[in-house]
């Protein structure tokens, strides 16, 4: 048997300590659960944006190389393709909400320049080249806002399982101890005060 259990007056204050811890701490992962929801939400509307640029802005991409493919000529535009170099640039940070790291990623626009001179293409290159550069920066944005979200979703779950808990589990399992050892102290201190009564009876008859 817990020792904690027995019914004394430090085991009803130790109870009656760790059930107002319990509710502090309900209250924390309901409002960090509140947040990281507004968060995401945040996030899932950022997405969708981001989303729809890049649907916009790759249209148009393939447009401007279409027309760059005839104004240039499909092996010219291929061969200036392999001139670009991989994009290497890109860094990740990392920033805090409530004790959730979410990414934020960088790139170098240094990287974003011609690979090929002006005066042996036409505009429709330029307009290619600028547009697939968007959509490299729409992308890098979408892989950070998703992943942010993904991370949030898993805090989200983690948190709603511990406050679960201590709804559920740790709060009722506390109101019901500091009932059961108030009782049973009411009850023994009843039955001195009837003890006494009879003592005093006894010494008096």
């Amino acid at each position: 048997m817990d020792p904690n259990t027995f019914p004394t007056k430090g085991n009803l204050m130790l109870a009656k300590n760790s059930l107002d811890l319990a509710k502090m701490g309900y209250d924390l992962m309901d409002k960090k659960r509140n947040i990281l929801i507004r968060e995401i939400m945040d996030l899932i509307e950022k997405a969708k944006d981001i989303q729809a640029q890049i649907d916009t802005t790759f249209r148009e991409a393939y447009a401007a190389l279409q027309t760059a493919n005839i104004e240039n000529g499909i092996d010219y535009v291929q061969t200036i393709s392999y001139t670009v170099p991989l994009e290497e640039s890109v860094r990740i940070k990392t920033r805090s909400i409530m004790g959730v790291e979410i990414p934020l990623a960088e790139a170098d626009p240094s990287g974003t320049a011609p690979t090929y001179a002006f005066y042996t293409t036409r505009e429709s290159m330029d307009q290619a080249r600028i547009a697939f550069t968007k959509v490299k920066e729409l992308t890098i944005q979408l892989s950070m806002v998703e992943n942010a979200a993904y991370r949030l979703a898993v805090a989200i779950k983690k948190t709603q399982k511990r406050a679960n808990a201590l709804k559920n589990i740790t709060i009722p399992h506390y109101v019901q101890l500091s009932k059961e050892i108030s009782e049973a102290l009411e009850e023994k201190d009843r039955e001195e005060f009837t003890r006494l009564k009879v003592i005093k009876r006894m010494q008096q008859g």
